[in-house]
């Protein structure tokens, strides 16, 4: 009876006395677990009672957290946007159905708006709406390199030396997301995560333009399995020469190309914490996108903010966080488009997800295949790109910059260079007819010890015609060194390219 009288008493006296209760916590504590009256932030003073928001406060920080999860959702949000881009770009030339295929039977020139396109190999590039066709097939012709890649921009398998085919050819039947049917025989099997999946191939031009045209026009097929008896004739629909754009959008447009891929694929694309933050700024499955003017105006805000991370990422990589070894070279600005050679974006512990990775590769570049990014000495192709010279300054179009390649190029096949539109990450539109030069087709001249010196500038340096590349002033750019059949000297890197160095 004692015991609960004192007991009452006590629990009274803590109640009209609370910091009796927490007469055993240092001030330290609480100040660490309380709020000011008021916070200075970056986003302007915060005023609380007690702890306790006031109503302007609430309507700051809410537009601040619709902004942050603005600029995520475009950070995130843009390998999907990259691939609804590419066929949305295909769709615009006619090419529509399964059957119809685009095809850069002259190759692809400045024209076009294409993610750092090249001008030295053909590209046939068709996309699948499994939704639609449900399972499909493609017969790939020899010769094809390529892949399969989803519509968030994920490597789902390969066609070619990479892939069962090894280079002869043959049967892929495409299988849509959760299909449980019977699957017949005689098919190299890929299974989509996704509705839509983006196909592309490379065709060899070594025995010429009309031989790798032929060679795709009486081998490759594409056509729903359903029309397997009597699939309907392909129809190349040539993209050489074409304006046509495949870029995401870098304005509000962004969020509804976004929208239509949440609309179109499974729920189970994205993860839960991704469709999530999607939701929290309007994107949302079987819902329409509609913000209104407050919203519209703070993701325009974000995609703003979110372009210029992307692109402060890909031009100047945090080495000392998350991008050390980006570069090729550790005193030189050549980089790597996947970050050591990861076309998953693994993070170096291979549990957690390098975003920054994805974004380098996303923003400039497509195609995801390990094929790619592991070539073989002798065969394949590998790339550096320069996004600034050797002062670490972006591209000036306006000036000329030179680039020495030293004496006995190690390739068993050619090297380029091509120019790119800092804007657009496409081919730069000069006067010449390619905004690019390759060891074959220019035949630059050597100096006297074998190097080869290459010019970028608004004018050819005199005596320079054969070893240069138009710039155009007031415009800035990039360049990407493709070498094609590298060989060891290259992977050793006991030789290499100088810097892109400007010509004072």
């Amino acid at each position: 009876m004692k015991k609960t009288i004192l007991g009452s008493l006590m629990a009274t006296l803590m109640a009209a006395n609370p910091m009796v209760a927490s007469s055993e916590i240092s001030k330290e504590t609480l100040d660490s677990i309380s709020t000011p009256d008021s916070v200075e932030t970056s986003i302007g003073v915060l005023k609380f009672i007690d702890g306790a928001p006031l109503p302007e406060t609430a309507v700051t920080v809410y537009d601040y957290l619709d902004r942050m999860r603005g600029v995520d959702a475009f950070l995130k949000g843009m390998p999907a946007a990259s691939v609804h881009m590419l066929i949305e770009g295909a769709h615009s030339l006619g090419a529509e159905e399964a059957h119809q295929v685009i095809i850069f039977d002259k190759l692809m020139n400045a024209q076009s708006l294409f993610l750092t396109g090249n001008s030295s190999t053909m590209y046939v590039v068709p996309d699948l709406d499994l939704e639609r066709d449900g399972p499909t097939v493609i017969e790939a012709p020899a010769g094809a390199l390529g892949a399969f890649n989803d519509a968030y921009f994920r490597y789902v398998g390969d066609i070619g030396p990479a892939g069962p085919d090894k280079g002869k050819g043959g049967k892929y039947l495409v299988l849509p997301p959760g299909f449980d049917g019977e699957i017949p025989d005689g098919y190299f099997v890929v299974k989509s995560p996704s509705y839509q999946v983006w196909v592309f191939m490379r065709m060899s031009i070594t025995d010429g333009l009309e031989a790798a045209t032929k060679n795709v026009k009486d081998n490759l097929k594409v056509y729903p399995l359903s029309e397997v008896d009597n699939p309907p004739a392909l129809e190349l629909i040539s993209a050489s020469g074409k304006a046509f754009n495949t870029v995401h959008a870098n304005n509000f447009h962004f969020y509804e190309e976004l929208d239509a891929v949440i609309q179109k694929e499974p729920l189970e694309l994205f993860s839960k914490e991704s469709r999530g933050l999607f939701a929290s700024i309007g994107i949302e499955k079987g819902k329409a996108f509609d913000p209104d003017d407050r919203m519209k105006a703070i993701l325009t805000d974000a995609v703003a903010i979110g372009n210029a991370a992307a692109r402060s990422t890909v031009w100047y990589p945090r080495e000392e966080k998350t991008l050390g070894g980006v570069r090729i070279y550790p005193d030189q600005n050549w980089v790597v488009a996947f970050y050591k050679k990861n076309v998953f974006f693994d993070g170096d512990d291979s549990q957690t997800m390098n975003t920054d990775a994805r974004v380098t590769f996303h923003y400039p570049y497509t195609a995801v295949t390990p094929a790619m990014a592991n070539p073989q000495p002798g065969s394949g192709s590998d790339y550096a790109s320069a996004f600034i010279d050797a002062d670490d300054q972006p591209f000036d179009g306006s000036k000329t910059y030179k680039v020495t390649l030293p004496p006995n190029v190690p390739i068993n096949n050619f090297w380029s260079f091509t120019l790119y539109d800092s804007q657009t990450r496409s081919m730069l539109q000069t006067d010449q007819v390619l905004p690019a030069i390759d060891s074959i087709q220019n035949d630059p001249k050597e100096n006297s010890d074998g190097s080869v010196d290459i010019y970028f500038g608004p004018e050819a340096p005199a005596g320079q015609e054969q070893n240069w590349v138009q710039s155009i002033p007031g415009k800035s750019f990039f360049t990407i060194l493709r070498m094609y059949g590298p060989m060891e000297p290259w992977f050793e890197q006991t030789w290499r390219p100088s810097d892109v160095m400007l010509v004072e």
